[in-house]
């Protein structure tokens, strides 16, 4: 008997994948018997790392480049799953953001966000599939100084609900999953985190960010992997236009 967890012979679609919650998407799914990986970043050498018992097409460019889209689409054919998870971070006050600076994040975290997601709902419209978008719990809460961050993470959560709407014809699902504090690589862009950690040791310096979170610690992202491959799976079929919190009480 299949395993309602199970992906086998199934081809899935993740972006962001050359590291943090991407590189977990990819090797949890290839784990449960994903036939063939999609793989899109930036970071080409971290694509090649990926050691995977499965077919890997390695994509590298950014999601926010038509072009890459309108080429792959012509040779992916079916698609069964999608991670929609790539997105770069950004810091500072709204009144002293560079309107280049603003673009600059929702290029890659909304607009990107729009081409991956379309481009996978068309590759589903015959046999369906199920979609999941990595937002934020930053999206949901107000957080000052990261604006264009958690504006674009709550843009997508919504745009998340429209596409389950306008997939339910073709039995495509579309969730968004809400993490808050996870141990990635994206902190290492903030020039206050890299003096911390200079200082402290990145443990340290992620156990006093995480003193604002119930929990008392930032999740891995082989956690949030697990919780976006429930919902890419048959367990979550009743489940769609959902934004999934998790983020260790972070919002309650």
């Amino acid at each position: 008997m299949k395993h309602i967890q199970d992906f086998a012979g199934h081809t899935a679609l993740v972006t962001g994948a050359a590291s943090g919650i991407g590189a977990s998407c990819a090797r949890t799914l290839a784990a449960r018997g994903c036939s063939k990986l999609v793989l899109v970043d930036l970071d080409r050498d971290g694509l090649n790392a990926l050691d995977l018992p499965c077919k890997m097409h390695l994509i590298s460019g950014s999601v926010a480049d038509p072009q890459l889209w309108s080429d792959l689409e012509t040779d992916l054919g079916q698609l069964d799953h999608a991670v929609v998870n790539a997105g770069i971070s950004a810091s500072g006050l709204i009144t002293d953001l560079e309107f280049s600076e603003w673009r600059r994040v929702l290029d890659v975290n909304l607009d990107g966000a729009f081409l991956t997601l379309a481009t996978a709902m068309r590759a589903m419209q015959k046999a369906g599939g199920s979609i999941v978008i990595t937002s934020s719990t930053t999206g949901i809460k107000p957080i000052a100084g990261i604006g264009p961050y958690g504006v674009s993470k709550a843009a997508i959560a919504h745009m998340a609900r429209i596409a389950a709407l306008e997939g339910m014809p073709q039995k495509i699902r579309v969730n968004a999953i809400a993490p808050g504090g996870v141990d990635t690589a994206i902190w290492d862009s903030s020039d206050v985190f890299r003096q911390t950690v200079a200082k402290q040791g990145r443990q340290t310096a992620l156990k006093g960010m995480a003193e604002t979170t119930p929990r008392g610690e930032f999740a891995t992202a082989d956690e949030i992997a697990d919780t976006i491959l429930y919902l890419l799976s048959d367990a979550a079929a009743n489940i769609t236009g959902h934004v999934m919190v998790s983020d260790g009480g972070f919002t309650l």
